[in-house]
């Protein structure tokens, strides 16, 4: 009987156990950048998911402001809103539960002043 050398190899398994493990790490990767930002999320009772094509806007127990969790001034995120579709685009608000309630109501004002209908306040359950 004759031996047969394999020439090439089947590449077909590797690349389906790659692209299981990348959905794995895609999955798990959006529950751990939730939490990125060191704020105490104030609790509710009702609470609904987030879309992750949202955009977000973060207020610490400082008070500083965040713009997809990079620093920002006021001025400069009245810039990147004005940059925004507010008929289309999702604004996620999280504001640590010991921050001043002003601040808060300053980007729901601002949010509201340029035409943003799609806002969603992240909080713990």
């Amino acid at each position: 009987m004759r031996k047969r050398r394999f020439s090439e190899i089947n590449v077909v398994p590797f690349i389906d156990i790659l692209l299981v493990l990348l959905v794995i790490i895609l999955t798990t990767a959006t529950f751990i950048i939730k939490n990125q930002l060191p704020i105490d999320i104030p609790q509710a009772t009702s609470q609904n998911q987030i879309s992750p094509k949202s955009i977000s806007i973060a207020i610490n127990k400082k008070g500083d402001y965040f713009f997809e969790k990079k620093a920002i001034s006021l001025k400069k995120l009245k810039e990147n809103l004005s940059k925004l579709n507010p008929n289309k685009d999702l604004i996620t608000l999280q504001a640590d539960q010991k921050s001043q309630f002003q601040r808060f109501v300053l980007i729901i004002d601002l949010l509201k002043q340029k035409g943003f209908k799609k806002i969603s306040i992240l909080t713990s359950k």
